[in-house]
């Protein structure tokens, strides 16, 4: 009924608003309006007034929110008018024979947008103005606000902010590096200068919050943008990004607190998701490790291409429950949720010998480098052996793609879990030179977020008050967001052809002491004063800079502008010959079983691999050495 009413309204209006336009329009064009143009008007009066009616409802005009009205209405207030116009026209040509002068018709269709689309944007003009009054309760105060970026998403979040928080809000202007805009006035706020300008125009203007609005811009730039204004010590927040500005989901409740994904040195991957759906769609697909960070997220995306059926395979039990109920929440793809060991032939025989998978993807292993130092030989059991048990299944019941998890820390490996990965890497390699099933590696750097890495240990020691803990002060790392590591395996499983590792164009390398300096800003805090950053020392087998190819890699492009394939490096087929044998035949001989024979297997490999031992393996050998020398001279006395 409300909505009736309020057409019938301007109905009525517009009723009112097509005869003045007429009637002024004869009293423009005449000094004293002739009696047979008085006639004419009265003659045509209804037939007039009802095809302006007509044509506004044709357009439209009675179905606009004209509160918010924009480009869209003036060209709809246009059309309405011009179509009214001609029809008016040939009314009086085929009707009535004559017309009341060609002026008289321009001027009618002038009037008439004048008066039409002037009545609605002043009704736009005087709710956007009441909407913008800021109705200050006693003792509240507003919130002097910046935005940086005087765009199509800075005019946005301007607008968002004046109709919805003008009470709590005042917008001082906004900071655009184009000089064409620089001094110019935007939804009447004035562009008071370029980002170098921030710190000065904060403590002028008083400003109490900046917001960065620049969704389009690559990232190296927001880095910039986010240290000049973290700089001012003031509230820093962000608009995320260009798809919700072109999805039109730019409001004000989307702009949130800078995180560190917002300053990776690269944009993010973008990939075909055409491609990656071909080979996964209708078939049916392992992913082992289905529990942890990588692993959950791939079946979260491989959900949404469709396979017949998802396997999802983990020793963590705890784990496997709360992907499983997630994914079962958002999708009717079948799941199977296997708790697995995949160093257990029997039961990874069993998997694929009843659910026949086409596609694997093995983001099973171990991979945090301080445990793997001190549990050496378990590195290698799963790692390395846990590899070979899932790729030899996938040979051996003819599945068409597998697609290991690797690591940039396989390159050059200082560590045992860089070194096992490493060697996973060669054995799959192998294995694609005597298999029908396609073999690959992809080799990407730190993920941001996921169990175990920086980003979650750094907000922890924040949180606890610090202090933050970095192991060496020039350390740095490539990073990447747990969806675009996920992104890039599924897109090297459609790449795939025969034994490649895919590494990823990761951008600018980014310095773990400014992570630490830059998370602290973002929580709020000032590094050395609220928070004390430590350097630890370096731990055993860790790099100050990973590295993502060998030292005789080089790189071929793809089809894909970001993802480049490492050159085939040359391979012992003998002892990767052996090596496999020795795990199908006797895997508890072949598998070391403490530090040395650890460091021995990884050397049988990589002879250029020195492993540093760390305080508490020397003296946990030194122990047990003095165990073994009492025992000798206790047997000998005996």
């Amino acid at each position: 009924m409300v909505r009736w009413r309020r057409a019938g309204y301007l109905i009525i209006l517009d009723i009112v608003f097509a005869n003045l336009a007429f009637i002024g329009a004869l009293l423009i064009r005449f000094e004293a309006v002739p009696a047979q143009q008085w006639q004419f008007y009265f003659s045509v009066l209804v037939p007039y007034t009802m095809i302006r009616l007509f044509s506004n409802y044709f357009f439209g005009i009675y179905n606009r929110a004209w509160r918010y009205a924009s480009m869209d209405e003036v060209l709809a207030i246009v059309g309405a008018v011009s179509v009214g116009s001609i029809f008016a026209v040939m009314l009086c040509l085929f009707w009535f024979g004559s017309l009341p002068g060609r002026s008289i018709v321009v001027l009618d269709w002038f009037l008439n947008i004048a008066l039409l689309g002037g009545s609605r944007f002043a009704w736009r003009l005087l709710t956007s103005r009441l909407g913008s009054q800021p109705v200050v309760q006693k003792n509240q105060s507003l919130k002097n606000v910046l935005i940086i970026g005087a765009g199509d998403g800075g005019v946005l979040v301007a607008r968002e902010l004046r109709n919805h928080y003008g009470a709590r809000v005042r917008l001082v202007g906004f900071v655009d590096d184009d000089p064409v805009k620089q001094g110019q006035r935007i939804l009447g706020y004035p562009v008071l200068g370029p980002k170098e300008h921030v710190p000065g125009i904060v403590d002028q203007y008083g400003v109490d919050e900046i917001i960065i609005s620049m969704p389009s811009v690559p990232r190296k730039v927001i880095r910039e943008i986010v240290g000049i204004a973290q700089e001012t010590g003031k509230t820093v927040k962000i608009l995320p990004g260009v798809f919700d500005l072109i999805e039109g989901n730019v409001t004000v409740n989307k702009i949130r607190e800078v995180q560190i994904e917002d300053l990776l040195g690269r944009d993010p991957v973008k990939v075909d998701i055409v491609g990656m759906s071909a080979y996964i769609k209708d078939h049916v697909v392992l992913v082992t490790g289905a529990g942890g960070s990588i692993g959950s997220e791939l079946c979260r995306q491989i959900v949404a291409l469709k396979p017949k059926t998802l396997l999802l395979l983990d020793n963590c039990e705890n784990n496997m429950y709360d992907i499983e109920m997630e994914l079962k929440t958002k999708s009717e793809i079948p799941l199977v949720a296997l708790v697995k060991d995949i160093r257990d032939r029997a039961a990874i025989e069993a998997v694929f010998s009843k659910y026949k998978p086409q596609v694997v993807f093995h983001a099973a292993a171990h991979k945090h480098v301080p445990l793997m130092e001190q549990n050496a030989e378990e590195s290698i059991k799963n790692n390395v052996y846990g590899t070979y048990q899932v790729a030899w299944a996938a040979h051996n019941h003819g599945a068409q793609r597998f697609v290991l998890v690797s690591t940039d820390k396989a390159v050059n490996p200082t560590s045992v879990m860089g070194a096992s990965k490493r060697i996973a890497e060669m054995i799959i390699q192998y294995l694609d030179t005597i298999s029908s099933t396609t073999y690959v590696a992809v080799r990407f750097g730190n993920v941001l977020g996921s169990r175990g890495s920086v980003i979650p240990l750094f907000r922890k020691q924040i949180l606890a008050g610090g202090p933050v803990t970095v192991t060496h002060e020039k350390m740095i790392r490539y990073f990447m967001t747990i969806p675009e590591a996920v992104q890039l395996i599924l897109q090297a499983g459609a790449l795939a052809s025969r034994g490649e590792i895919f590494v990823l164009d990761m951008g600018e390398p980014v310095s773990i002491m400014d992570l630490a300096t830059t998370l602290i800003r973002l929580s709020g805090f000032q590094p050395y004063t609220d928070i004390d950053i430590k350097i630890t020392g370096m731990r055993p087998g860790e790099k100050l800079f990973e590295e993502l190819l060998t030292d005789e890699e080089g790189v071929n492009a793809t089809t894909h502008e970001r993802i480049f394939v490492a050159k085939p490096s040359t391979l012992d087929t003998v002892l990767l010959d052996n090596t496999i044998k020795a795990f199908q035949q006797a895997p508890q001989v072949a598998l070391p079983t403490n530090q040395s024979t650890t460091t021995q297997f990884i050397q049988s490999f990589l002879p250029g691999f020195v492993r540093v031992p760390n305080a508490d393996d020397i003296a946990l050998e030194e122990k047990m050495e003095l165990l073994q020398d009492e025992a000798a001279a206790t047997s000998l006395g005996e």
